[in-house]
């Protein structure tokens, strides 16, 4: 600064001090830390990395290292392979294949599953250019793992059937083009927090050059309302599977009927609230669904909190299609442990001892035979 009357830099990064899993000063003679290579052969590399980037350390300020908070993201960041294994298992058994175009697609979708994860993504970009820009490292890594989460399980939860069971095939090759977008655009915008994850998953679903010489994308189209919809809605949802697990109420156990309060709005169109409505039916596992607002309730309470009432009577047709779905849960479980493949057609055979048992797979039989791919069931009691 003497020398040339400027300063010597424009912004600077200072971090605190990584103290051992006991809160102490890391020390050899105490012993209260793991070797980081150990910890970057068991958990990874990038694990680590992205730990410490979206720490405290990055404002300054000290931070203790623990083994588990290392395994905690590893785990997490594993949801990125989880959605591309499943990517590539049905894009192998349907022939998909990329055309070498990544651009934005949200011009040509139509669900608003497709539209949601799509925004979301884009939304994550902004983010972290936003607060990369301003120097606010752990902010910019403060979306990632919750953006992970909303697309392994709820975008790919919520759209498995559309991969395998699809009858419309725009619908299928959408929701292909859109996975395969966001797991593209994904190792984009993380390759400069998770370095080694980011150039693999490129490699796998483009190829070509390293991501890491790729310039950072541009900023997508967003739909703010679709994603302040959603997440009102999975709110509601969250509520509504508290209150079956506090009342002890399987989620395989179908209801009679559920009230969405407080949840989906006036501003988006009768299709969007129609499919958010659909998506809460089936979240929550009932026979009717219906919205209002808090002051709608008959009861004149007031919510303006999204939320769900549920009615728990459970009748003798509900309670034959709640076991019925516990019976498709085993095929399925013994499906997987026999490793087949997820288009083989089986046949099995039942065998039980319970009358209502037996009249609950009576009733549903069809539904079981669709659900599990069977050509044949045979009934031995």
């Amino acid at each position: 600064t003497a020398l040339f009357d400027q300063n010597a830099f424009n912004n600077v990064i200072t971090t605190g001090v990584v103290a051992g899993n006991d809160g102490r000063k890391m020390s050899k003679s105490l012993g209260n830390f793991t070797d980081p290579n150990e910890l970057i052969d068991q958990y990874s590399a990038d694990s680590l990395r992205f730990l410490l980037l979206s720490s405290p350390l990055l404002n300054g300020e000290d931070f203790a290292l623990h083994d588990k908070d290392v395994s905690d993201i590893a785990r997490k960041l594993s949801m990125i392979w989880n959605m591309y294994d499943f990517f590539t298992m049905y894009a192998s058994v349907d022939g998909w294949e990329f055309n070498g175009d990544l651009k934005d697609p949200s011009d040509s979708l139509e669900n608003p599953l497709d539209k949601w994860i799509v925004s979301r993504v884009h939304d994550l970009r902004n983010d972290i250019t936003e607060n990369m820009n301003k120097f606010h490292i752990p902010r910019a890594l403060e979306g990632i793992l919750p953006l992970l989460d909303d697309a392994s399980n709820w975008y790919v939860r919520r759209s498995r059937r559309r991969f395998w069971k699809s009858e419309n095939g725009v619908d299928k090759l959408q929701a292909y083009k859109t996975l395969h977008y966001v797991l593209s655009y994904l190792a984009l915008i993380l390759a400069p927090f998770v370095p080694f994850i980011s150039e693999e998953l490129w490699g796998k679903m483009i190829g070509g050059e390293s991501v890491h010489l790729k310039d950072w994308p541009e900023a997508g189209e967003i739909d703010k309302n679709i994603i302040i919809e959603m997440q009102s809605l999975r709110d509601a949802i969250n509520d509504g599977l508290s209150k079956r697990a506090k009342a002890g109420v399987k989620i395989r156990q179908p209801l009679a009927r559920a009230t969405l309060v407080s949840t989906i709005s006036n501003n988006s169109s009768k299709d969007l609230n129609q499919v958010l409505m659909d998506i809460a039916k089936e979240e929550l596992n009932v026979k009717f669904i219906e919205s209002k607002t808090g002051s709608e309730l008959a009861t004149g309470e007031s919510s303006s909190a999204p939320s769900v009432i549920l009615d728990f009577e459970i009748t003798e047709d509900l309670r034959a299609e709640g076991l019925s779905r516990e019976i498709i849960r085993h095929v399925q479980n013994s499906r997987k442990k026999a490793g087949l493949n997820i288009d083989d057609r089986i046949k099995i055979s039942l065998k039980f001892s319970d009358e209502f048992l037996g009249f609950s797979v009576d009733k549903f039989i069809n539904e079981i035979a669709k659900e599990v791919l069977a050509e044949d069931i045979q009934i031995n009691q």
